[in-house]
């Protein structure tokens, strides 16, 4: 099986979940080829089992950049595609204290519907996403993002 992962890191933390979920599935005899999609051609997208896009959050959408990427991608209708993003960690309310809730925080977290529409629109079909937080500008990863990875990691070979 190959799966080739094309994300976009700014700080690291793009690139840091790909070592991962790379070092994860090539522990089971998996070929993971990452790239960073400014090192990639949309035009050329090598062969592969399941493709693993990951943008980073800026102000709840996928990169400008991810985005170009992903509309300029040639890829035959019907190819298996996944999603792995890095988002900002709620924070809380600063009056009440309380964390958002999913649907809350999904009103202003449009990164992974945006990258589903965009795909989706090509025909490609979804097998899987998750989200990895930030919790800060710049980073750390959230405490326990490995298991995180290692997690959906597990999950994309069954799908194919």
């Amino acid at each position: 099986m190959v799966i080739e992962y094309f994300h976009a890191s700014k700080y690291g933390n793009g690139a840091a979940v790909a070592a991962e979920f790379k070092r994860c599935l090539t522990a089971d005899g998996i070929n993971v080829n990452v790239h960073h999609i400014r090192d990639a051609k949309p035009k050329e997208m090598p062969a592969a089992d399941i493709y693993l896009f990951s943008s980073p959050g800026r102000i709840g959408k996928p990169l400008g950049s991810v985005q170009r990427f992903l509309k300029k991608c040639e890829l035959p209708a019907g190819t298996k595609y996944a999603i792995l993003t890095t988002e900002g960690a709620p924070r809380p309310d600063k009056k009440t204290g309380k964390l958002p809730s999913e649907e809350e925080t999904a009103r202003w977290q449009r990164i992974r519907p945006t990258m589903h529409k965009i795909l989706q629109e090509k025909g490609l079909v979804k097998v899987g996403e998750s989200k990895v937080y930030v919790t800060g500008l710049k980073g750390p990863l959230e405490e326990g993002w490995q298991k995180k990875v290692a997690d959906f990691a597990a999950l994309i070979p069954r799908t194919a």
